[in-house]
């Protein structure tokens, strides 16, 4: 059995899984605080599916990019119920994750996360007979990420949250935002990834593994901005 957790987002999501059948998912985008609610609803999800710790078997996490609190609160306890449950542990990519909303969709997934200022998270995967990462991961501005994309062929179909915040321009470039359920980011497309990983033999170590920012925090730039001599 799988575990499976994402807050990367405003979204809250965990899932227990195994490789051919999610057996639980709790997911609620009402802008709750990750910390106070993620351990809780685990907890219940797992009690209501008659699910005890000791068959948990490996645990996979979404490691960014996104809201770099909500990733820290995701990670950490990861972390903690990989060392003492003395089970594996899997990073997934939130935008791979979500790309494995829309899998077997026969189209191109162009996922989609706020990084602030007009700019997203954006990648570019097949969804095909298999998935894979046709354009690699980057934070840049919403209309270049929509011009490489319309470049680059179709059919597309954005998910995240940007595919509702951008609807309009996504549609007037020909670009079809998914379902409103295969939008958000979901626990148990991480745990669609984290199997993949886990047949892979791809594991990481719970006291090194780190989240995925891509870029750095506004505070981080603003901090530099002001200690140039550092």
């Amino acid at each position: 059995m799988l575990l499976a957790i994402d807050t990367s987002s405003l979204v809250l999501s965990c899932a227990l899984a195994e490789e051919d059948q999610l057996v639980a998912e709790w997911t609620v985008q009402r802008k709750l605080t990750h910390s106070e609610q993620l351990i809780p609803h685990m907890d219940e999800m797992m009690k209501e599916a008659g699910i005890s710790k000791s068959e948990i078997d490996a645990i996979a996490v979404s490691i960014g990019p996104g809201s770099f609190t909500g990733l820290r609160i995701g990670l950490a306890t990861a972390k903690m119920a990989s060392y003492i449950w003395k089970v594996p542990l899997v990073g997934v990519d939130t935008l791979e994750a979500l790309a494995w909303n829309m899998a077997g969709s026969r189209a191109f997934i162009l996922p989609l996360l706020d990084a602030q200022r007009g700019n997203v998270y954006a990648a570019l995967y097949g969804a095909f007979d298999e998935m894979w990462l046709e354009e690699k991961e980057e934070a840049a501005p919403i209309d270049e990420v929509i011009s490489a994309a319309v470049k680059h062929g179709g059919p597309l179909i954005a998910v995240g949250e940007c595919a509702d915040k951008y609807r309009d321009k996504l549609l007037a470039a020909g670009i079809m935002p998914a379902p409103p359920h295969s939008r958000l980011c979901r626990a148990g497309s991480v745990a669609l990834a984290g199997f993949q990983k886990l047949k892979a033999g791809k594991t990481d170590n719970p006291l090194s593994i780190l989240p995925n920012y891509i870029r750095r925090s506004e505070a981080e730039v603003l901090w530099e901005k002001r200690h140039p001599e550092s």
